[in-house]
C-alpha cells in the first residue's frame, strides 16, 4: 500500500526533493493536489453512505474571504477569540469578523503572501507570510503594530501569549519576539530533514515552555523566557530505505493537557509525554498527518487512510474507530456539542457521536477541499474554511 503524504516543502536540497517527487509520481501517489493519477479502487475516496441523522445542522452564515489557499497545502483555518473570527487569505487579505453574523469588523489588505492561520492573543493578531514576514496588527482596529522577518517561510500559526509571539519557520528555526514591540528575544535552531510534509504543527505555549514538533518525529520543549532547550522526546523512529519511507513528521496539531502533551507522527506513533520533563507516559501505533483533538477522556485522531480513532487519553486504549471516510483526506478533528467533526477533500463536513463514533450529520460547504481544522467556539458554533475562501458557521442541535 502506498503512503500518501501531504504536500511537501522544497528545501535547498532540491535535487533530493525532485527525485522524491519522481518516485511518488511513479507509484501514483497524490502530492497535495499538484499531480495525481486516477485513483484505483484501493485509494479512491469512500462513497458516502446514507444514514439516519441524529443532529440538525443549521447554517448561521456563509461568506467568501478571498481566493483561499488553493493548492498551497497551508491548512489555513479561522482563529476564534473574543466573539470574533479572524481569517486570512493567501492573496493578502486579513479579516476580523463578527462571529454571530460574519460581518466585517475590519479588513486589512496586507500586501503579503499570507501563509498561515492568524495567531491571536491579548490585543494582537499576528500574520505570517511565504516570504518570512511576521506582522502584528491591532485586534480591535486592524492597524499595524510592528513587523519582523524570519529566515524562511512560515506555514504554522504563530503562538501568542505571556508577552511573547513565537513563530516557527520551515527551516527548523523557532523565534521568540516581544509582543509589545516585535524585538527578537531569542532564536532556537535545529537541523531538519531534507524531505518533509508541507504542514507544520503550530508551537504550543504552556507552563513556561514552548512545545515544538519537528519533521524527524521529535518534540522539543524550550524555555519561554530565553528559548533554551529543556528537553526533547522522539515520538517516532524514522524507518525504511528511502527519504519518503523515513518521513516522521509531527505535522499536525499537538494537544496540551494539564500535565502532559500529546503528539501524533507520520512516522507511525501517537505519544503522551510529561509536559515538564519530556518522559513518555504511553505510546501507541497510529500513523497520522493531521494531528489530534482533545476532549475529556477522548484523544481523537485521523490516520493516513482517514480512519477516525478515539483513544483513551490516560492509557491509549482504543475506544472506537470509524472507517466511513476512508481515503477522504480528513482534517484534524474538532469537538462540537458532544460530537466529533471533520472536513474532507470534497468539501463535506461530517459529525460523529463522541461516545460511540456513530454517524450523526453531514453538510457541504462547497465542492472544494477543506484542509484546515474546524474551529469550535465556547458557545458551540463550528467555523469551517475551505481552500477557495468559503467560510461557514454551523450550529447543531439534537433531533
Amino acid at each position: 500500500m502506498h503512503r500518501r503524504p501531504e504536500p511537501m516543502r522544497i528545501t535547498t536540497k532540491w535535487i533530493l526533493m525532485a527525485s522524491a517527487i519522481v518516485l511518488l509520481a511513479g507509484c501514483g501517489t497524490r502530492v497535495g493536489g499538484w499531480f495525481h493519477k486516477a485513483p484505483d479502487e484501493a485509494t479512491a475516496p469512500a462513497a458516502l453512505v446514507d444514514f439516519e441523522p441524529r443532529l440538525s445542522v443549521e447554517t448561521l452564515w456563509q461568506r467568501n474571504i478571498g481566493d483561499g489557499e488553493r493548492r498551497l497545502g497551508l491548512r489555513m483555518a479561522p482563529t476564534l477569540a473574543g466573539g470574533r473570527v479572524y481569517a486570512a487569505d493567501a492573496g493578502g487579505s486579513l479579516f476580523a469578523l463578527d462571529a454571530q453574523n460574519g460581518q466585517d469588523i475590519w479588513r486589512n489588505e496586507t500586501g503579503l503572501r499570507l501563509s498561515s492561520s492568524p495567531g491571536v492573543g491579548g490585543s494582537l493578531v499576528v500574520a505570517s507570510s511565504l516570504d518570512g514576514d511576521v506582522v502584528a496588527y491591532d485586534a480591535d482596529g486592524g492597524g499595524e503594530r510592528w513587523r519582523a522577518r524570519v529566515s524562511s517561510e512560515v506555514v504554522s500559526m504563530p503562538a501568542v501569549g505571556s508577552g511573547l509571539v513565537v513563530v516557527r519557520s520551515i527551516d527548523g528555526r523557532v523565534f521568540g519576539f516581544d509582543a509589545a514591540d516585535g524585538n527578537r528575544r531569542w532564536v532556537f535552531e535545529r537541523t531538519t530533514p531534507a524531505l518533509a510534509l508541507r504542514g507544520k504543527s503550530a508551537p504550543l505555549l504552556g507552563q513556561g515552555l514552548v512545545y515544538v514538533g519537528y519533521e524527524d518525529g521529535v518534540v522539543v520543549a524550550l524555555r519561554m523566557q530565553d528559548g533554551l532547550r529543556v528537553w526533547e522526546q522522539r515520538v517516532a523512529e524514522p524507518q525504511g530505505r528511502s527519504e519518503i519511507e523515513r518521513l516522521g513528521d509531527i505535522g499536525g496539531a499537538m494537544q496540551l493537557g494539564v500535565n502532559e502533551i500529546y503528539a501524533a507522527s507520520y512516522g507511525g506513533q501517537v505519544m503522551a509525554i510529561q509536559a515538564q520533563n519530556g518522559q513518555p507516559l504511553w505510546a501507541t501505533d497510529l500513523q497520522s498527518y493531521a494531528g489530534l483533538a482533545l476532549s475529556g477522556r477522548y484523544l481523537l485522531a485521523g490516520d493516513v487512510d482517514s480512519t477516525l480513532w478515539a483513544l483513551d487519553r490516560t492509557n491509549s486504549s482504543s475506544l472506537w474507530r470509524q472507517e466511513a471516510l476512508r481515503n477522504r483526506w480528513v482534517t484534524t478533528p474538532a469537538v462540537q456539542a458532544e460530537h466529533v467533526l471533520v472536513g474532507d477533500s470534497e468539501g463535506y463536513v461530517h459529525w460523529f457521536d463522541l461516545p460511540t463514533g456513530a454517524p450523526a450529520a453531514r453538510a457541504r460547504v462547497g465542492r472544494n477541499p477543506i484542509r484546515g481544522a474546524p474551529q469550535v467556539s465556547l458557545d458551540s458554533i463550528a467555523y469551517i474554511l475551505d481552500t477557495h475562501g468559503q467560510l461557514v458557521a454551523y450550529r447543531v442541535s439534537r433531533l
